[in-house]
């Protein structure tokens, strides 16, 4: 059986979150929503998350500005610090027992620039969970409805994928229903765990190579 993981980043999103809430409570689908602070800060954006939590979804850091890559050589010094720390101070309460942390990339394409090495060593020694990704459809891109034939692919390409998505009040959020009832008629299973392969970091503890993730610095 295939196997779908879904996760929304960079919000909460007045307008967007609340209506992929809505799609995935009328499935009883649970997902996760990596947040970023710049976001969370926003007038109602934490109780947006807030809800988003208390519907058992999990909720996950993002980074406090999503703006340059951990492992990226013009990064400033303490940058992965107030990046991690900062964010999951933000945070507080809405961290889960074992905190979850997802990179910014840029546009998802992973790489050398994703970590630092003090990065991954600060994210090992607070005990996060580091999530990654196996398909980004591009949401963003245009015509809007162009990400579900991509992630549909991706699902019928991979044993389990674990798809980004974002949760943005835009046209391509409009879609979301139509996807998930397309991967339900497949068959597809929809899980709120991740891929093995896709957590190269558990609960702090190493899992897999991270030398391709990671820069000098």
């Amino acid at each position: 059986m295939k196997r779908l993981t879904l996760s929304f980043d960079n919000g909460p999103f007045e307008g967007g979150t609340q209506a992929v809430l809505e799609a995935l409570a009328e499935r009883s689908l649970k997902s996760s929503f990596f947040l970023v602070g710049k976001q969370l800060t926003l007038p109602g954006a934490r109780a947006l998350a807030q809800q988003a939590k208390a519907e058992g979804h999990w909720i996950g850091n993002h980074t406090l500005s999503h703006d340059v890559p951990l492992g990226r050589g013009d990064a400033p010094n303490g940058h992965h610090v107030r990046e991690i720390a900062g964010m999951d101070a933000l945070l507080g309460n809405l961290k889960e027992a074992v905190p979850m942390f997802r990179p910014y990339a840029g546009k998802g394409i992973l790489g050398q620039h994703v970590f630092s090495r003090c990065a991954l060593e600060l994210l090992r020694d607070t005990g996060h969970t580091v999530v990654l990704w196996n398909s980004v459809p591009r949401d963003w891109e245009q015509p809007a409805d162009a990400w579900v034939a991509r992630a549909l692919a991706d699902i019928d390409a991979q044993d389990w994928t674990a798809v980004v998505l974002h949760d943005r009040p835009n046209e391509a959020m409009t879609h979301l229903p139509r996807f998930l009832d397309e991967v339900l008629a497949r068959g597809v299973e929809i899980r709120q765990d991740f891929p093995a392969d896709c957590l190269p970091v558990v609960g702090g503890q190493q899992r897999n190579d991270t030398s391709a993730l990671t820069g000098r610095n």
